[in-house]
Order: C-alpha cells, then sequence, then structure tokens
C-alpha cells in the first residue's frame, strides 16, 4: 500500500511539520486549514526540543537564527526576592515557527478556509469532504487538526476533552514596549514563580517578524491558574458576546475577566510579574485533557493533540507532534509495500509515548497544586456571562 498523494487537515505546526517530513519522503501533499487566517499567534513560547530542532535544521534554519539563547534561571518569591542559578536553554515562539515552515512550503500545498467534515475510504484511496461539497481524493488523510479533531472524530474516537481544573493566561509583549527594569529583570533569563494553586513563567522569544536582536524580541509569559469549571463559561464569553472554545485572542477578554486578573496579580503575584501583567494585552487558553485514543485507521492516521494531549508543563506539546510527523515519514518510506502492519507498530510506539509525557506532565502539574486537587482562584463575585453575537 503506497501512500504517494496526501491530504493534510490542520494547517497549524504539527500539520505542517507533516507536511515537510512527507515531502521529504516523495509524497505529494496538501494542507488544508480551516480557518480563513492563521496568524494567530496561538502557542505563543515555545522551549526548543531536538524534534523540532532538526526539521528546522534540514529546512535551512539553524536553532540560533530562530531562537533566543536565555543563560540562566531565576525564582521569584512572593515579597520580589530572587534566586538565580546557571541554566542555558534555546526559546523559540509559534508565529517564528510556523513562518519558517508555511514560507517553505508552495503556496498551491497550503489551503484556508477549508473544513474537514468526512472521510470516505476503499480499496484504491481516500476521499476527504469539506465544507461546501468540496472532495480531495488522496492515498492517505493525516489528521493535525488539534484537540478538537473532526478527523478523530471521523474515525470513531471523537472523544470528550476534560477541562483540567486550571487555565493558561498568557501575555506576548514587545520589549521595547515594556518598562526598562523589566526587560533588565527578564532578558536572558528563564523566570518562574509558583505557589499550590498558580505559576507564572515567563522567558523572552523572537519578535513578531523572527528577530532575535536586543530591542526586537518579546516577553512571553504564561500564567497557570486554578479555576472551578462553571468560571469557565464566563472567561471564554469575549468582550462582544462570542464564545469561544480553547482560545481567547488578545483584546477579546471581557472586561470583567480582565479586572479580576489584574486584581489577582496584584495580590497573588510578585510585584514583578504584577507589573508585567498590567502592562500586557493579555489572552487565555484553557488546559484541556484528551486522551489517547487510535492513531490509524483505514488510510487516516491522527497525529499530535488531535491524537492525545498532553499538559503544557512538559514543554513537549509541539516536540510531540513533530516526532509523530518525523517517524509517520520514516515509517512509510520504510514499508511503502506494506505499510499497514508497520503503521500499527508505529501508533503502538507512539501512543506509548504519549502515555509516557501525558503521565509525566500530570504528575508536575499535581506537584504545583494545577489542577481538580489545588486550591482555586474563582471570582468572586461570579464573571458575568453576557449574550452577544
Amino acid at each position: 500500500m503506497a501512500f504517494d498523494i496526501v491530504t493534510v487537515v490542520g494547517g497549524s505546526l504539527g500539520g505542517l511539520a507533516v507536511a515537510h517530513e512527507l515531502r521529504a519522503i516523495g509524497a505529494d501533499v496538501t494542507v488544508y486549514e480551516r480557518s480563513r487566517d492563521r496568524t494567530q499567534p496561538r502557542g505563543a513560547g515555545i522551549v526548543m526540543q531536538p524534534e523540532v530542532a532538526d526539521l528546522l535544521e534540514r529546512l535551512g534554519h539553524p536553532v540560533s537564527s530562530v531562537s533566543v539563547l536565555l543563560h540562566e534561571r531565576q525564582q521569584l518569591h512572593r515579597d520580589g526576592s530572587i534566586t538565580r542559578y546557571h541554566a542555558p536553554q534555546w526559546m523559540t515562539a509559534w508565529d517564528t515557527i510556523f513562518g519558517v515552515l508555511h514560507r517553505a512550503l508552495p503556496a498551491a500545498a497550503y489551503r484556508l478556509d477549508s473544513t474537514f467534515t468526512a472521510a470516505e475510504s476503499d480499496g484504491e484511496g481516500v476521499t476527504a469532504h469539506f465544507g461546501a461539497g468540496h472532495r480531495v481524493r488522496s492515498s492517505l488523510v493525516v489528521g493535525a487538526d488539534g484537540v478538537g479533531s473532526a478527523v478523530r472524530a471521523s474515525m470513531g474516537e471523537g472523544g470528550a476533552a476534560r477541562f483540567a481544573g486550571y487555565v493558561a493566561v498568557r501575555g506576548l509583549e514587545p520589549e521595547a514596549g515594556l518598562p526598562r527594569d523589566l526587560i533588565d529583570l527578564f532578558a536572558d533569563r528563564f523566570t518562574l514563580f509558583g505557589t499550590p494553586g498558580t505559576q507564572l513563567l515567563c522567558y523572552l522569544v523572537p519578535g513578531v517578524d523572527g528577530r532575535t536582536s536586543v530591542g526586537a524580541r518579546r516577553v512571553n509569559w504564561v500564567w497557570y491558574v486554578n479555576v472551578g469549571e462553571p468560571v469557565l463559561a464566563g472567561l471564554l464569553t469575549g468582550r462582544t458576546g462570542r464564545r469561544y472554545d480553547y482560545f481567547v485572542p488578545p483584546g477579546e477578554l471581557a472586561a470583567p475577566a480582565v479586572a479580576w486578573l489584574g486584581g489577582l496579580a496584584a495580590t497573588a503575584l510578585p510585584p514583578q510579574f504584577a507589573e508585567l501583567v498590567r502592562h500586557s494585552n493579555v489572552f487565555l487558553q484553557p488546559v484541556y485533557d484528551m486522551p489517547s485514543g487510535p492513531m490509524v485507521g483505514d488510510r487516516v492516521v491522527a497525529v499530535g493533540d488531535a491524537a492525545g494531549t498532553v499538559r503544557p508543563h512538559t514543554a513537549s506539546g509541539t516536540s510531540k507532534a513533530f516526532g509523530d510527523a518525523a517517524t509517520l515519514a520514516a515509517t512509510l518510506v520504510t514499508h511503502c509495500g506494506g505499510a499497514t502492519e508497520a503503521l500499527r507498530r508505529w501508533e503502538s510506539r507512539r501512543r506509548a509515548h504519549q502515555a509516557a509525557l501525558a503521565a509525566h506532565g500530570l504528575a508536575l502539574a499535581r506537584r504545583s497544586g494545577l489542577g481538580d486537587s489545588g486550591p482555586r482562584f474563582d471570582p468572586t463575585p461570579p464573571l458575568r456571562v453576557s449574550l452577544g453575537t
């Protein structure tokens, strides 16, 4: 069974990684993305991992060209005091990696405004169905369409994402727009603070145009906060009344949510982090658990978050998707004539890897008191949900 024509569903980093890995073994690959504009920095900062670095190197982009090098780690304490130690690490950003991967694809190989609805397989190939009656014939469909994966659902494994009991509040600010004392504190360092039920991490990443020079970078931060599931409705309802599912973009948080976060920052965070939050245009992502499910169906494969999620504390969500892509390509090129059994073995290995990462992420969260077992910071009174269009 040869997979020479491939349809990839989902045009984020995992889908782009699949496209490049399969193109490298000679497949004709087209990526279909449901959104009309795939430039929103949903992932913000990314810790550089070997799987990501390997693909970038093969595309002619060494780690140093797309990352900011940090030299130290520092722990902020509630009173503003600091503990530091030497710990070099490379940091990059979602939109930086997206830009590199997207530009390296032919324009015709990436199609926006394409909502996947179903896949029909037969002995000769698979037909992917998209909105408005559009159909695409290929030899393999790869689902890289995230935690709410329509491809996974088409395999009969839709599953239900479970709220993990906390949200990731984020900021991604140009360093030139922040107070000098904050930049002096955060530059060249991975900074963190945590108490049971809340944790904030901060580091510099490349600028919006990928530049890594001093003055052109951005300060990326993520603040994990325990909240009860009933609070989600208010947090995910934007300022216009629109209800979001997995991501509230910058500028869309409703005023009551912004006010609550500002007050919480002032009382729960070190003063340096509280000041950073005040100067940021925050956005938000709930943390969900999607258990691992089958990754291989009849000429359909799921990778990345579409196959199961890991907690963000592992710093491996992106690298897991890249690893899925690289090992899938290696499996297909090695077993081109009889890939079905090889794909099953690939699935077994990748699901074991997923399970280990998921368990590690859960252990890290519990150690920090994040999730259902830790203290909560629910707003009082509850956030009002305003209905709109």
